[in-house]
């Protein structure tokens, strides 16, 4: 943030050139402008261990769809535990080739009555410009304050960076077409094996793209003092590239790196941070669908064990921009199972994501190229979500970074019962929870006295007796 301060001075000056050979006093308006320096020191590997990130769709946070929209609320996403925002692609979006509808027959707004286009927004990641603002969102000082506020509430701020391609009105395209894939009649292509038709692939091999795409990745960092990047298709881009690129951002800040991807190399020496829990998520509604059972679960964590390094970070999640737009909301995908569904996204090893709208209980499938919205009801899934961040940010059971808690699934008698133990620096969690649509009862299940989290009462539990739980009931204990 800046601050302008209006000094009035009188000014000795001496005009060595004048005819005449007095001083001058000449009264003056002296603009000073002070930065104000940022009092959040850059993201560590101590923050990691109990961050949650929230995904920010600004168009459709809000009815105005802005920046200035969402930064109000900011202060509120800290009572969730919220360390980190993922901004969607902030960037201005190409007007040629403005996708209307998704799928593989999906239209342009072209396509349709001249009087209907404007509805037509287009997608995010269609990007002309990596180095401005979409207007649609606000200004660059709208951005920026954004940013300062959420500085203010000690949360990092990352961007959605789109490196596999650009819209067709990105200047490259006219100036550089040698940075893009080429048919063999010389024609720039959109993403192979995809319906992406609003973009244009992205050639690797080209040393010069590669650079500005660096250089332009550096400027959010030393500019606008960003936190890092989520990276879009991350997997799709050359691995060498990040090898490259990576490096040099950090020698400007230490910065926090997202991919989507599930690839392991990706999370190797200094490269990303975190990846996306992709079977994990795959895994959480199938358990909801009764398409998977607990040894899948078991399969699962069997097999991230082996995949990834003690230090890699998996991001876990019920939703995301993707998943509400083209799979259904929560409720749709997972029903009665959400609220366990969710609470085990926290209880994993890793990161849990906040989708914007899911606090709020979204209900509906967000629009993906139109303008939409949602209420601010604080009801259920609030109450959850705060509750859950409190054990996040203050259990070390629940540490999730780079040196994370032990985790461990206890055998039960009961196939349809998760008994999962979680510990760290003398602190334990029992995480309890019957996976099935049936009310299920577990022998020995726990001995003691502990309090149930969620419930915040203290519960006693003997030798010998039985634990009944209720269809997709689930249990936080705490000794």
């Amino acid at each position: 943030m800046k601050k302008i301060f209006l000094i009035l001075g009188v000014i000795s000056t001496v005009f060595v050139a004048c005819k005449s050979d007095k001083n001058k006093e000449v009264v003056e308006e002296t603009i000073v402008e002070e930065t104000v320096a940022d009092s959040l020191q850059p993201i560590s590997e101590t923050d990691l261990e109990t961050a949650i990130i929230y995904e920010a769709n600004i168009r459709q946070y809000s009815p105005e769809g802005t920046f200035d929209a969402f930064t109000k609320d900011i202060p509120q996403l800290k009572q969730l535990g919220v360390k980190v925002i993922w901004l969607m692609p902030v960037f201005p979006i190409s007007e040629t080739k403005r996708k209307a509808t998704g799928g593989e027959n999906s239209k342009f707004a072209t396509d349709f009555p001249e009087d209907e286009q404007f509805k037509y927004l287009g997608s995010y990641y269609a990007v002309t410009d990596f180095t401005k603002i979409n207007p649609e969102f606000g200004t660059i000082e709208d951005f920026r304050e954004l940013v300062a506020q959420a500085h203010e509430n000690g949360i990092y701020v990352i961007l959605d960076w789109v490196p596999n391609h650009t819209g067709w009105d990105h200047t490259w395209i006219k100036n550089h077409p040698d940075y893009y894939t080429q048919n063999e009649a010389g024609e720039i292509i959109h993403p192979k094996d995809t319906d992406w038709t609003d973009v244009a692939d992205l050639n690797y091999d080209n040393q010069s793209m590669r650079k500005e795409m660096i250089e332009d990745m550096s400027y959010w960092i030393t500019q606008e003092n960003i936190d890092g990047f989520r990276c879009d298709v991350a997997g799709s881009v050359p691995t060498d590239f990040w090898e490259q690129a990576i490096p040099e951002l950090r020698k400007e800040k230490d910065i926090f790196m997202l991919a989507e991807a599930w690839e392991p190399e990706l999370l190797k020496g200094n490269l990303f941070d975190m990846a996306y829990a992709w079977d994990g998520h795959h895994l959480l509604n199938g358990l909801a669908k009764k398409e998977k059972n607990l040894q899948d679960f078991q399969d699962y964590i069997n097999k991230i064990s082996t995949d990834y390094e003690a230090n890699d970070i998996l991001m876990n999640f019920v939703t995301n921009h993707d998943e509400n737009s083209w799979n259904g909301t929560v409720k749709e995908r997972m029903g009665n199972a959400s609220e366990v569904m969710t609470a085990l996204s926290y209880v994993l090893p890793g990161m849990p994501l906040i989708y914007s709208g899911q606090e709020y209980d979204l209900d509906h499938r967000l629009k993906f190229f139109e303008k939409d919205s949602f209420p601010k009801n604080k009801a259920n899934t609030w109450k959850l979500l705060e509750t859950l961040g409190q054990l996040k940010q203050t259990n070390d059971a629940l540490n999730g970074g780079k040196n994370s808690a032990s985790f461990k699934i206890v055998k039960t008698t009961n196939v349809n019962i998760l008994k999962v133990e979680r510990e760290k620096n003398g602190k334990q969690i029992l995480f309890i929870a019957n996976m099935s649509d049936e009310v299920q009862t577990e022998n020995n299940a726990v001995v003691g006295n502990y309090m149930d989290y969620i419930s915040n009462k203290t519960m006693e539990f003997k030798a010998n007796e039985p634990i009944t739980l209720q269809p997709w009931e689930y249990k936080i204990l705490i000794k």
